[in-house]
């Protein structure tokens, strides 16, 4: 298996270098069908589809209730999803409101067997002209290396998101009464805040 990639060149009029430059963008990224995945793993596991499906709403349920109880989630086989705000940093405790927060995320936190498929997964780029006709193919030969998207915006591993937040210096309110990961920090940083 491969992740396929398309790099097509085009005329790129913002930023320090405006030219033409290839640009790349996933390829075959097409939506799986609900039913498609419940008949797949129907398949791997001999229990039916519906039986499958049953399970599977059922959990969301239990995923959407604890998550809004500020909990972090395990996702068998994949990793943790968590609540979370992106909010601004103040200085003086009169100036904590509710309109600080920016906007809410969705967390998710892949675990080390997700990361590693990522990481080992060839990437095939196929490089086409202005007008899509194929140039050349490549395969990948980078590192692999996987985006930590605990990090802060600044850049910072979460280590340091975190530390940020036990200082005192985070906008980040909250609790992580499930255990896992509590990571984010300072202006921008992550967390849910339980009234």
């Amino acid at each position: 298996m491969a992740i396929k990639v398309i790099a097509q060149r085009r005329e790129v009029k913002l930023g320090k270098n405006p030219g033409k430059k290839f640009v790349m963008r996933p390829d075959l990224y097409i939506p799986i069908q609900e039913k498609k995945v419940f008949a797949e793993a129907s398949t791997h596991s001999g229990i039916s589809a519906g039986v499958i499906k049953a399970a599977w709403d059922a959990a969301g349920e239990v995923l959407k209730t604890w998550a809004t109880e500020g909990h972090s989630i395990p996702l068998p086989g994949l990793g943790t999803m968590r609540f979370g705000v992106r909010s601004k940093a103040v200085e003086k405790l009169e100036d904590v409101k509710t309109n600080l927060i920016t906007v809410r995320r969705i967390i998710f936190t892949p675990n080390v067997d997700l990361k590693d498929e990522l990481k080992n997964t060839s990437i095939q780029i196929t490089c086409l002209d202005e007008e899509g006709n194929v140039l050349k193919r490549v395969t990948s030969g980078d590192s692999g290396e996987v985006e930590d998207n605990e990090g802060s915006e600044n850049g910072e591993n979460s280590q340091n998101s975190q530390n940020q937040g036990e200082n005192g210096q985070s906008s980040q309110g909250g609790s992580n009464t499930g255990g896992g990961d509590n990571g984010g920090g300072g202006d921008g940083g992550d967390g849910l805040t339980n009234d």
